[in-house]
């Protein structure tokens, strides 16, 4: 599969067209950054981690019967995915209490909610994406009322497949983020990817944080937390 012009120069992510002109090849960066870009690093091999995690988990999205633009895993740092026409819109959810939530509530991190929170941005960076509701979403002119309700069902979905995948390797899913987009004919998939940069994981055995959160609080062993999910969930799904 040949790669052509870049699409987007991202810091974890570069996307390129691909010859296809309906698809597109995803290129996984080892930077990483925090606080709005104000923290940068680079941790070796990140990019094979984080491409591996989100090529195991989109694959078992797309069996559980969720839309993704995701296709296939080229190599090890690159997956070949459809062109997508990205929603502005962030699905923040929440399993556990933990990180913006427990400061802006006043809850206790860790605590279990008796029901998933499910939060919505409005992706802009001059903003600083900020959370906003259901009627801000369609009143901007975002996302249809339709258009919405099927982003909150896939988003429940999504939860409810990878959720006991992480369970199952003694992983506890606290909280991560997804986009969506339109597919050329119109269609609502998931296009994003999921990976320790985007979301909050901890072992279960130990607490201790297996994601972002280890560069952001200078805990160290950032690549290593990485590879140990990736190799969990790698186990995982060849043992099926």
């Amino acid at each position: 599969m040949g790669i052509n012009d870049i699409i987007h120069d991202g810091v974890s992510i570069k996307i390129y067209s691909a010859d296809e002109p309906d698809k597109v090849v995803i290129h996984f960066n080892d930077d990483i950054t925090a606080y709005y870009k104000t923290k940068k690093a680079i941790i070796k091999d990140k990019g094979i981690y984080c491409n591996g995690i989100s090529s195991i988990l989109s694959q078992a999205i797309k069996d559980g019967g969720v839309p993704t633009y995701f296709i296939r895993k080229l190599d090890e740092n690159e997956q070949l995915c459809y062109r997508v026409d990205v929603i502005p819109l962030s699905m923040i959810v929440r399993n556990v209490i933990a990180g913006s939530l427990a400061k802006r509530l006043g809850l206790k991190p860790g605590t279990v909610p008796e029901m998933t929170i499910y939060e919505l941005c409005y992706k802009s960076e001059e903003l600083g994406d900020p959370l906003i509701n259901d009627s801000h979403a369609v009143a901007l002119g975002l996302v249809s009322a339709d258009e919405l309700q099927q982003i909150h069902e896939m988003t429940r979905k999504i939860n409810g497949i990878i959720r006991p995948m992480f369970d199952k390797v003694g992983i506890t899913l606290v909280d991560f983020k997804i986009e969506f987009g339109r597919m050329p004919d119109g269609s609502l998939a998931m296009a994003d990817d999921i990976t320790p940069d985007n979301s909050r994981l901890w072992d279960k055995a130990t607490g201790l944080s297996l994601d972002k959160d280890r560069f952001r609080h200078d805990n160290g062993m950032v690549g290593d937390s990485y590879r140990s999910v990736y190799e969990k969930l790698k186990s995982l799904s060849e043992t099926k």
